[in-house]
């Protein structure tokens, strides 16, 4: 919400380019590297880096060129090692992204504008501290954000849609406008080169007064199953 906040206030001048890592090491037994129950690097955690853009920019893309990779080993017989895009948006805006599952941990992303940054560190986790670090003018400030439960408000959200029958935000049409995306991305890796999307109109983005906070919980102990990566 801080980030939205600043893109939306002028502070960082005319947003211009959006940049996001996001990779882990999934090991070779996680339902993650099943092309059918998962989808690949890019269904499973590029959404997140294609959402972020969308969310920033307040925008849809409208052109995409995507690139795949894959390092040859054996786990990554089903789905790519790793995807990169590059995402046009209309004002001439730009936003690129690598997700990875044969990498060292990274979360992060940056926005750039005509007057200043910000980078948001451990920005696609559901554990742990978010740090917040914008520079604007030359002054660079940092701000932490302490844990918090991000299931808990999505149920009560949910649960409050459903008893005052009211279409909640993100509804299915968010998941159609990233899935649109993703689909592009693979085409352009197919045939080599820029695909053209029709977005997804949008009437409702997100707003600080949807925000509802609740404390961290416990990361549970796992019972017959492993954690989802290392390293």
């Amino acid at each position: 919400m801080r980030a939205l906040e600043l893109a939306r206030s002028g502070e960082l001048g005319e947003l211009r380019y959006f940049n996001s890592l996001f990779g882990q090491q999934v090991q070779a037994d996680n339902i993650r590297l099943d092309k059918e129950l998962s989808g690949g690097s890019l269904y499973d955690i590029g959404i997140y880096c294609i959402n972020a853009a969308r969310y920033l920019f307040r925008d849809e893309p409208i052109e995409v060129v995507g690139l795949t990779a894959n390092n040859g080993e054996q786990r990554f017989s089903e789905v790519e090692e790793m995807t990169s895009a590059l995402l046009r948006f209309s004002r001439e805006r730009l936003a690129t992204f690598t997700c990875s599952f044969g990498s060292a941990i990274v979360s992060q992303y940056e926005l750039v504008g005509t007057k200043g940054l910000l980078r948001l560190e451990n920005a696609y986790e559901y554990l742990g501290e978010l740090k917040c670090i914008t520079t604007i003018n030359s002054k660079t400030t940092e701000k932490i954000f302490k844990p918090g439960d991000q299931f808990a408000p999505e149920l009560i959200y949910f649960s409050d849609c459903i008893l005052n029958d009211r279409p909640p935000e993100p509804s299915g049409n968010e998941g159609l406008a990233d899935v649109r995306v993703i689909n592009a991305i693979y085409e352009s890796a197919k045939i080599g080169r820029v695909k053209r999307i029709e977005p997804v109109p949008k009437k409702r983005r997100p707003e600080r007064e949807m925000e509802i906070k609740r404390p961290p919980v416990e990361e549970p102990e796992l019972v017959g199953a492993a954690a989802p990566r290392s390293g």
